[in-house]
């Protein structure tokens, strides 16, 4: 009996520490980034319903087959961020920089989407200077493209910490991923503002 009841405190002293993925610095940000956005959406959604007519009008010269693919590219660079720490943990660092790498692409992809709706829309006659619908188009659009350059960076910066075993950090990678998973987040939210939300 005392044995047993010896024998159950080391067990659960044996049970690996749950903790959130990555620096906690990073989890900041997040927080940071979601309530900074949440406020800006909320100031939209009150602009818009004070001008309805004017951005269902402007709203309608958007593509939403564009917004949908960018949404799918974003999502599924998401999901290549997530097999990247997966592979990390596993160890297995080749298949590791592959699926960052993939990222990497398809966040490229995103941006040369996003910069060709912008040439579509500005040889349309909608600019920033437009009306209020485009000044918000342009400036999420543009902030969240800000945020996926540095997303490039960071994606650099694991790379370059998995290439070496003398630099690798798992704490680097899942806080590289979640920063990527932020960016792809926020523009999911973009997308439903401006191209769903009717």
């Amino acid at each position: 009996m005392t044995d047993l009841a010896g024998a159950k405190p080391r067990q659960l002293e044996e049970k690996p520490k749950r903790s959130v993925p990555g620096q906690p610095d990073m989890w900041l940000f997040v927080l940071f980034e979601a309530l900074l956005f949440t406020g800006y959406f909320s100031v939209y959604l009150a602009l818009r319903t004070q001008n309805e007519d004017l951005f269902l009008q402007s709203q309608a010269d958007l593509d939403l087959r564009i917004g949908v693919f960018n949404t799918i590219v974003l999502l599924t660079s998401s999901w290549a961020i997530a097999q990247c720490v997966r592979a990390a943990r596993e160890n297995s660092y080749r298949s590791a920089v592959t699926y960052a790498v993939v990222t990497a692409g398809l966040g490229m992809v995103f941006v040369i989407s996003k910069v060709l709706e912008w040439i579509h829309e500005i040889r349309m006659g909608n600019t920033f200077t437009s009306d209020e619908f485009f000044q918000h188009y342009f400036f999420l659009t543009s902030l969240h493209c800000i945020h996926v350059l540095i997303g490039f960076i960071v994606l650099g910066v694991v790379i370059y910490q998995l290439k070496s075993s003398a630099r690798r950090s798992q704490e680097l990678v899942e806080t590289g991923a979640t920063y990527w998973h932020t960016v792809d987040f926020l523009w999911v939210m973009i997308f439903a503002m401006l191209y769903i939300v009717r």
